[in-house]
């Protein structure tokens, strides 16, 4: 399968995801689950930034107010559920609507004399606790009595449906609240439910978690633009000693600016309107997979010596290529399944299943970078290129640093999501997600300062270097101090000592 039809293929699977919205949480006839002695369905969870004290005025996006608002919520029961209710009987069935902050969430429900946790008050538990039988059992919060707060809906008659009336709730407290819509009652079998709920913050309709990285995406956007900037104009100034490796920096940068700019913009649509957009991120998520993959390639090839010590890839280029396009599709199938219509985690078995793939992949590029240096360096070592030698030694120093870095945030994001199994932690995730950006934003503005392009690009990127002095061993990036060309020596002895690695690459190849 080509890279186009692989993108055909992605993109039809992106469109075929049911499309559920972001702050607005949209229910088409959500089936309610049984646990314990309560039916119940999750209507959604998010961390919430308490309103302004100062909040004034109409409503409004960025109005300072943070609230969650009940839309057209309708609950629908069997027919054999309602033929067990006479139709002149009100109150037939109750569901109550809980809302409740993670750290009040042992205030939900109780046991009698230490047996299994119930949900449902039960005659044991309404003596111990004094609740209400055939209701959610609820404690009010030490910190604010009137949480969490229930809101009750009743089926009348022998009516299939009963529509909840549209309430708001003000939150007058940050934290990461969770929705439960539950019924005690054992003759609703097989409910369901349709409707929205609107989530909002302060400033918009980000979710709390979110909310920072719409500011991040505008600022790194901005750092690749001065990348930008500093990498063309040298580029635009020396086009003609252009190296097909310094190509390849310039897409990337291209990519990375498209990239961190396409991610501002959909997280900025997400904020006003409460919709994630299912185009944008589509798109967004299939640059980043592009993106990443063409960074990974480029640091591989780098490691070979590609544009620097040898002028192409050999028998290699079809491995590489096939890397390329397995990374693509792994990476792309992964980031539209954890962004493409949701703001949720994606449950741990289909995440474990996507996220496997991704991971030996990267462990393979690894081995294989490190593999490729270590006969890179060699090489330059015997011809005693110092010049490429120190911009190597420079360079596998930086990706050392970034691997260990990598495999060191790796640690402590197991470590943050184990001992935050209820996201209290919310405010500060999002540096999980940007850490990644910065990680990859540094190691490219290291390859753009070794590689950057000047006039003598590409007398040393194919020279036989032997025993360079000073004066002629400048920068692979810079020209000599008088503004000319460095001259370069190349005897017949050196052309065969060319030829001979030449034919060494040819081994190499074979043996990768």
């Amino acid at each position: 399968m080509d890279l186009a039809a692989a993108i055909a293929v992605i993109l039809f699977a992106a469109a075929a995801v049911p499309r559920t919205s972001g702050s607005i949480h949209t229910y088409e006839l959500e089936p309610f689950k049984e646990v314990g002695n309560a039916v119940l369905l999750s209507g959604g969870s998010e961390g919430i930034a308490a309103s302004h004290i100062d909040a004034r005025g109409p409503y409004g996006i960025g109005d300072g107010r943070a609230y969650i608002r009940f839309s057209s919520i309708t609950f629908w029961r069997s027919k054999e559920s309602a033929k067990q209710h006479p139709n002149t009987e009100h109150g037939t069935g109750l569901i109550q609507a809980i809302i409740f902050e993670a750290a009040d969430r042992d205030n939900i429900g109780g046991s009698a004399y230490g047996g299994q946790r119930a949900i449902c008050c039960t005659p044991d538990l309404a003596n111990l606790e004094g609740c209400k039988q055939g209701e959610v059992i609820r404690r009010p919060s030490l910190v604010d009595p009137n949480w969490p707060v229930i809101l009750s809906t009743h089926f009348n008659a022998d009516l299939l449906s009963a529509k909840m009336s549209p309430d708001l709730v003000n939150i007058t407290k940050t934290g990461m609240y969770n929705l439960f819509f539950i019924s005690c009652d054992p003759k609703l079998k097989g409910l369901t439910m349709s409707g929205k709920t609107i989530w909002k913050n302060p400033d918009g309709y980000l979710p709390g978690r979110m909310a920072p990285l719409m500011d991040f995406y505008l600022f790194i956007s901005l750092a690749y633009l001065a990348l930008s900037f500093i990498w063309f104009s040298q580029y635009v100034r020396f086009w003609k000693d252009i190296l097909p490796l310094q190509n390849c920096i310039s897409l990337v940068i291209a990519l990375g600016l498209f990239e961190m700019t396409l991610w501002y913009f959909e997280y900025l649509s997400f904020n006003e309107t409460g919709i994630r957009p299912i185009g944008i991120t589509t798109w967004v998520v299939t640059v980043r997979a592009v993106r990443k993959s063409v960074s990974r390639l480029l640091i591989l090839t780098v490691s070979m010596g590609y544009g620097v010590v040898r002028p192409t890839l050999g028998g290699l280029t079809t491995k590489v290529l096939l890397l390329g396009v397995t990374y693509f599709v792994a990476s792309e199938l992964l980031s539209i399944s954890e962004n493409v219509g949701t703001i949720n985690d994606i449950s741990g078995k289909a995440r474990l299943f996507l996220v496997l793939p991704d991971a030996f992949l990267d462990a393979f590029l690894i081995l294989w970078i490190f593999t490729s240096l270590s006969r890179t360096l060699e090489k330059l070592q015997a011809r005693k290129s110092t010049v490429k030698l120190d911009i190597y030694r420079k360079f596998t120093n930086a990706l050392a640093v970034v691997v260990i870095a990598s495999v060191a945030w790796i640690g402590y994001e197991v470590y943050f999501k184990a001992t935050d199994p209820f996201s209290e932690r919310w405010q500060s995730a999002w540096i999980i997600t940007a850490f990644w950006d910065v990680l990859s934003f540094l190691l490219l503005s290291v390859m753009c300062y070794l590689w950057a392009p000047s006039q003598s690009s590409q007398r040393y990127a194919y020279s036989g270097e032997v025993g360079e002095d000073d004066e002629e061993a400048q920068s692979l990036t810079k020209g000599t101090s008088d503004g000319n060309i460095g001259l370069v020596r190349i005897d017949g002895k050196e052309k065969n000592r060319d030829h001979d690695d030449d034919d060494d690459d040819a081994a190499e190849d074979k043996q990768e």
